[in-house]
């Protein structure tokens, strides 16, 4: 059972208790084991649901503060690597997009390309250095390994059908290439890339581009690993949040023409009316936390709102390279090792 301290009260005009006690963290003590030891405790993660195509996935994180949830969101967007198009090198564009413009759209392209299976590339050679090298220097550098870069070609020509009723016309349908989309874009397998190993692209009906007869393409383009705190193209998440558990208890009963309304104060299904007509909670859970019902001024009263302080929903959408299963995890190791890489400077400090 929830005591007042557990739960964020939501009121009409502001949220009350917001702050974390301190009893949530325990008795620290002098050397912290404590909070460790009510952190393992306390945190448990239930009711893992997936999409069924596993691209998007919900879960519940119970027992944490919201600085803990907040920093398992953030390192899902930005410190978990993704493969992603770092430099398009352009022999010929005749199409009404500007070069930048066309190089932006295909980094933001995403690859269905396991990081996990590829090596950091090193940083690009600066500007001075580059001015120094040839053309040819600059795309050998630029090719990079099989262990750290993929490579794509697009290489596409719009053109009219000759099987059209009409070779001068004008209609779209009569042309053919004059829609690039993403499946145009075709992965070259290095040597060292296994043939098992994926590298194509997530979806195929991105479009790129829009063409007309006597325009063409011809694109290569070099995909490496990075992070999201670089570009966004590197997020391995389309979308990472969450939201607190919302809790409604109904103070006294409610029938008739006022249970109607408060049913349609809240989100679907979150209200129901049982037979004799009085209203009772059916689903807290998908309520969107409207305060619609403190319009009425005869149902204000009848109802408790409030979100359970520890009980974090969270929602995690994959850009489709590695599924959100994966995805949390992988965050986890990374706390992890920002945990033992500070842990280790505090310790040296120390000695």
């Amino acid at each position: 059972m929830l005591n007042d301290r557990d739960k964020i009260i939501i009121s009409e005009f502001s949220m009350l208790n917001t702050s974390t006690p301190p009893e949530f963290y325990g008795n620290s003590g002098k050397d912290g084991k404590n909070i460790v030891g009510n952190f393992k405790k306390r945190v448990r993660v239930e009711n893992i649901k997936e999409s069924d195509d596993k691209m998007t996935m919900e879960f519940d994180l119970i027992g944490v503060d919201a600085s803990f949830a907040n920093t398992l969101r953030r390192m899902m967007i930005s410190d978990v690597p993704s493969m992603a198009i770092e430099k398009v090198y352009i022999y010929n564009n005749t199409s009404i997009i500007q070069d930048e413009i066309l190089s932006h759209r295909l980094g933001l392209v995403p690859l269905k390309a396991d990081p996990r299976h590829f090596q950091m590339k090193e940083s690009f050679i600066s500007t001075e250095e580059a001015a120094k090298k040839t053309d040819e220097e600059l795309i050998q550098d630029g090719e990079g390994t099989p262990q750290d870069t993929l490579i794509y070609e697009l290489k596409i020509r719009c053109k009219r059908n000759p099987l059209a009723a009409d070779p001068k016309s004008r209609d779209t349908k009569d042309y053919i290439d004059t829609h690039v989309n993403s499946k145009s874009i075709k992965p070259i397998r290095r040597p060292g890339q296994p043939e098992e190993m994926e590298i194509g692209l997530v979806h195929d009906d991105i479009l790129i581009a829009k063409m007309r007869p006597g325009h063409e393409l011809d694109i290569k383009l070099y995909a490496v690993k990075g992070y999201g705190r670089d570009h966004a193209k590197f997020s391995p998440v389309a979308t990472s949040f969450y939201r607190l558990l919302p809790e409604i208890k109904i103070l006294k009963p409610v029938r008739g023409e006022p249970a109607q309304r408060l049913k349609s104060c809240f989100s679907t299904g979150v209200i129901e009316l049982k037979p004799d007509g009085e209203a009772y909670v059916k689903d807290a859970r998908n309520d969107a936390c409207s305060r619609n019902v403190f319009r009425h001024d005869d149902l204000k009263d009848c109802v408790e709102l409030s979100k359970v302080r520890d009980h974090f929903i969270f929602n995690v959408e994959s850009v489709g390279a590695v599924p959100p299963k994966d995805l949390v995890p992988m965050a986890l190791d990374v706390l992890i090792e920002k945990c033992d890489y500070f842990i280790d400077i505090l310790e040296k400090c120390q000695e």
